[in-house]
């Protein structure tokens, strides 16, 4: 059985060429390829050559087919993924920001297979029996109250295997409004709260941890690109008081100058001891990658989270720090990629992680 395991919703992925928009290129072509957060994770980590299965549900239709087809070409088990004549296949579509405009994404997803499974018809002690890690996300609980009752599931399960639980936090705004009279943030915060119990892994930047915890950087401001790093230890420290049972909590640090230009590191908490470390580091000095001409930053937070869950099961990255190192490297490459998923593998993760950032042509 693959050790590490995703479940989530995989979906088109529907794009103008280069930095068109929407508006500019319909009536006409769209690139479409296949993303989703969990999804994400899944092939970055198998671009690192960890073995990982990918868990969703999807129409019996030949689009399936083409997803899936991709996903095994990585290499990704997907004999959990399951087929339903009900639903239909969640589309989203992202115009590429550039300099002072921002990136946009519109969601197609409403009626979606994952949504309208019932949360019984996975077989977790089956899916889980011999993994190591399992990794989720705020995105597919918010899609409908079934979603959220499977990935519940999922992790209170996987506690009981006592297999490891990731969880990238990952509010996402325009969704979360599967019940009707609840307000979405408090939809979130009530359901996150029957999840985090069981996770031991946190992913979470600033204004995830701001809407749904409701616990705030200094004066961090996301929208305007300002990160108050000193700030972050004790958000981190805020999270454990509240879930003891998180050992990691992670934060990525973005700093958007522009769409086309963002300084990028993070933080990672190890609650064992209260310590927290940054990266990228120089001389042992926080010093943020200077990403500019970013190609797709869509999937960059994945990419992160990939990293970090593969460097904190191997045991080439003995600390703490040099798994956060490899991590940041990891996502600093995925914005240089188009599409969600990162196509870079482990070698060029380490090189960029031990300096080598000039882009030199490999011969």
């Amino acid at each position: 059985m693959p050790q590490f395991i995703t479940f989530g919703e995989i979906m088109m992925r529907m794009a103008p060429p280069g930095f068109l928009r929407l508006q500019q290129t319909l009536p006409g072509s769209l690139d479409v390829t296949f993303a989703g957060a969990e999804a994400n994770v899944a092939a970055s980590l198998a671009m690192f050559g960890a073995d990982v299965g990918f868990v969703s549900a999807l129409p019996d239709n030949a689009l399936t087919d083409a997803c899936l087809n991709t996903l095994r070409s990585l290499k990704i088990d997907t004999s959990h993924v399951q087929r339903s004549a009900e639903g239909r296949m969640g589309i989203y579509f992202v115009e590429a920001g550039a300099n002072q405009r921002p990136s946009r994404v519109t969601y197609d997803r409403a009626g979606s297979t994952i949504s309208v499974t019932d949360a019984n018809s996975y077989e977790w002690p089956t899916i889980l029996s011999g993994a190591k890690s399992l990794h989720v996300t705020g995105i597919t609980p918010s899609l409908s109250e079934a979603a959220a009752d499977a990935t519940i599931a999922a992790v209170s399960t996987a506690r009981e295997l006592k297999v490891q639980v990731s969880c990238d936090l990952n509010y996402r705004a325009k969704l979360w409004n599967w019940r009707p009279g609840t307000e979405r943030k408090q939809l979130a915060a009530e359901t996150m709260a029957k999840i985090l119990p069981f996770v031991d892994i946190l992913i979470a930047n600033e204004a995830d941890c701001g809407d749904v915890l409701k616990i705030h950087a200094g004066h961090s401001e996301v929208e305007s690109g300002h990160v108050e790093v000193a700030a972050y230890p004790d958000v981190a420290r805020q999270v454990v008081e509240r879930f003891p049972n998180i050992r990691f909590i992670a934060t990525t640090l973005r700093e958007s100058i522009s769409a086309s230009h963002n300084n990028w590191g993070a933080m990672l908490f190890d609650a064992a001891d209260g310590n927290a470390v940054f990266a990228p580091e120089v001389k042992g000095d926080y010093q943020p990658y200077q990403i500019r001409n970013i190609i797709d930053r869509v999937g960059g937070g994945d990419a992160f989270g990939a990293g970090l869950l593969f460097a904190l099961n191997h045991d080439d990255y003995a600390t703490p720090q040099e798994a956060l190192q490899f991590a940041t490297a990891a996502s600093c490459l995925a914005h240089s990629i188009s599409g969600d998923f990162n196509f870079s593998n482990r070698q060029e993760v380490d090189a960029l992680m031990k300096g080598s950032a000039s882009g030199r042509v490999v011969r």
